[in-house]
């Protein structure tokens, strides 16, 4: 295609939101009218489809859930009086504490402010509340934040070691819906321990995000912590940032969580609008059903060419993979579908992986994030009239270009400037775009079996652990593999019981494993 054809192109498929200053450019993808034209049903069906969804359609037919995010950034679409007040008291009750912790009305024993912040979640209670972190507190912040976001000891370890002394004015909010979620337990009793070991009383430092009624509701009120914010049935982890799980962080940080909130619901309204050029998620969802043949065949690859978005393609990981990768659609068929998602930021992996996205194997989409604004304050020039930021501009046209000429698609989408109002818009942006695609392909994106799945297989893994470990210790001398397992009425499970042996004995965790390792079923281990 001619540059006047790929100009027209870019015309007539460029949407533009005036109160945002948004554009989102799918021209760059090679799909044709008689395509559009084809899909057009199925667009009209899934628009139908998200209308129900926010009026409060059972979405989660496994919990008989509502799904109700859009809930969040406008209470009167909320299909009850009841969920209507529970966001309105939540919003109010966010903002008020974080303005009392900010301001110092409510401060730590023995100390004239919070300095920092521990957050201890995983998914959706982690990745959404540490991509706006990015993205929006300052660079020299008044209140510092930490994350556990996994169970990993020593992960854990360097999160003490940076928090360091200053534990002692370090405000520490636990986020579960359950309560129940191991790694989230795991790092809870870890931060309850650190405070300890500090001569703490942890309940004087601590807050929670959870269901109301949950454990971690119990153990929050039964101990007295300083206070608690409810987190509802109606709201998944990866969609769950604009609630307490995300706005609490947001606001202690002094970012305007309200912004967020209005710029979400500026693009829901514009994402509700029945027409394909004029919903810029439905052009996003345009976009990945040609490229994917409506099969998830081509990775989503996500550059931001901003490095305080640098955290955006981590946070749509879950949207899009947890949402769309489902194993039967919605008629109980096997279709395995889903988009992969991976990014970093541009310009850096242009130096890592651009190569291979312009002359290696086809099997992705780009998508470029372009912030017009520069920077607060003029720019030095680096050339006779260039800045920096014209470079990194010049480098994301270039990159556009140069995977177009190659044969590779791509999506653009630019925003003024990285706000509050902007960072909400994005959010709202790809919450809806993974719902209409949902909706075309046919699939449920609002329940999550597989993590189900891997959840139970890993707490299965601790009952062999367990089981394996009194074998041990019932036994007068040291036993092979083969022994334990089949002691246990196991033997289908030994390597799990290697795996498991090898792990405490490098902990030192009262296993001795003797022999060679080259030679597993030979290894006598012993309790001690």
């Amino acid at each position: 295609m001619d540059a006047a054809a790929l100009w027209k192109r870019y015309k007539d498929w460029l949407y533009y939101h005036e109160g945002l200053g948004m554009y989102v450019d799918v021209s760059r993808m090679r799909f044709d009218d008689a395509f559009v034209e084809q899909l057009t049903p199925k667009f009209e069906k899934a628009f139908k489809a998200v209308d129900e969804l926010e009026a409060g359609a059972i979405a989660n037919p496994d919990e008989g859930r509502m799904v109700g995010h859009y809930w969040l950034r406008d209470a009167e679409l909320a299909p009850t009086e009841e969920i209507k007040k529970n966001i309105v008291e939540t919003l109010a009750s966010v903002k008020t504490f974080a303005n009392k912790i900010r301001s110092g009305s409510i401060i730590p024993p023995g100390e004239e402010r919070f300095t920092d912040i521990l957050s201890v979640g995983i998914g959706g209670s982690a990745l959404g509340p540490q991509f706006v972190s990015k993205a929006l507190a300052a660079a020299t912040p008044d209140i510092n934040i930490h994350f556990i976001d996994n169970t990993d000891p020593t992960g854990i370890d360097h999160t003490f070691e940076e928090i360091g002394d200053r534990i002692k004015s370090t405000l520490a909010i636990v986020i579960s819906k359950s309560g129940g979620t191991p790694e989230t337990r795991n790092g809870m009793v870890e931060a309850k321990a650190a405070f300890e070991k500090a001569g703490l009383d942890f309940p004087k430092y601590a807050v929670a995000v959870t269901g109301e009624g949950s454990k971690l509701d119990s153990v929050a009120k039964s101990e007295g912590w300083i206070d608690t914010f409810p987190m509802y049935d109606w709201i998944g982890g990866r969609t769950s940032e604009l609630s307490a799980v995300g706005l609490l962080p947001a606001a202690l940080q002094g970012v305007d969580v309200q912004e967020m909130l209005d710029g979400a619901k500026e693009m829901d309204i514009a994402t509700r609008v029945h027409s394909l050029k004029e919903n810029p998620a439905a052009l996003l969802a345009l976009a990945w059903y040609f490229s994917g043949d409506g099969k998830g065949e081509k990775d989503m690859v996500v550059l931001p060419y901003k490095d305080s978005l640098l955290l955006f393609s981590r946070y749509l990981q879950q949207l899009v993979m947890e949402s769309l990768g489902k194993e039967e659609d919605l008629d109980g068929n096997t279709v395995y579908q889903g988009i992969a998602v991976y990014g970093n930021k541009g310009s850096t992996d242009q130096h890592a992986y651009v190569q291979q996205l312009r002359e290696g194997v086809p099997n992705f989409f780009a998508t470029l994030i372009e912030v017009l604004k520069d920077r607060e304050g003029s720019s030095v020039d680096v050339e006779p009239e260039v800045t920096a930021g014209d470079y990194l501009s010049g480098l994301l046209q270039g990159t556009r270009r140069a995977l177009y000429e190659n044969n590779r698609d791509s999506v653009t989408i630019t925003v003024p400037d990285v706000t509050p109002r902007s960072v909400g818009a994005l959010i709202a942006l790809y919450e809806r775009a993974v719902s209409i695609y949902a909706y075309l392909v046919n699939i449920n994106a609002y329940h999550q079996p597989g993590v189900e799945a891997g959840k139970k297989a890993a707490a299965d893994v601790l009952d062999i652990q367990n089981r394996a470990r009194a074998v041990l210790a019932e036994a007068n001398g040291p036993l092979t593999l083969v022994e334990i397992a089949d002691k246990m009425g196991a033997p289908e499970k030994i390597e799990n019981v290697y795996k498991i042996m090898r792990h405490l004995n490098a902990n030192g965790r009262a296993v001795k494993i003797d022999g060679d390792p080259h030679d597993p079923e030979a290894l006598k281990v012993s309790a001690i």
